[in-house]
């Protein structure tokens, strides 16, 4: 379950080349990596891109103070292990497999479905 925050036209009709649908995916990805290692018991990941740079302008974190590191150390996990250029998002979240049917229904996230990792 779980909640995340996304641009309005994050996923509609976008391929997972668009930073809109694969960054928030990855977003998701990692804040729940994060809980899941016990490191926060509640996590945001915010990610923005420019058109035309791989690498992202900023990543944020912020565990809104459920987590003993604080959100910069938290951030530097993130730096360290997870790579956010685009192409290795697609390749790390296997978004090229023909699973986008799925989410017409019951949506993108929240899902105890091994298609989703995120």
């Amino acid at each position: 379950g779980g909640w995340g925050a996304h641009g309005g036209g994050a996923f509609s009709g976008k391929d997972p080349s668009k930073v809109d649908r694969s960054a928030a995916y990855a977003a998701r990805w990692i804040a729940k990596s994060l809980v899941a290692a016990k490191l926060a018991k509640r996590c945001l990941v915010q990610i923005s891109y420019a058109i035309g740079v791989a690498e992202p302008l900023s990543v944020f974190v912020d565990a809104y103070g459920t987590s003993e590191k604080t959100n910069l150390e938290l951030l530097e996990v993130v730096k360290k292990n997870f790579d956010l250029r685009p192409g290795h998002i697609v390749k790390e979240l296997d978004l090229l497999r023909p699973f986008y049917q799925k989410t017409a229904c019951y949506g993108h996230f929240g899902r105890n479905d091994a298609d989703f990792k995120w």
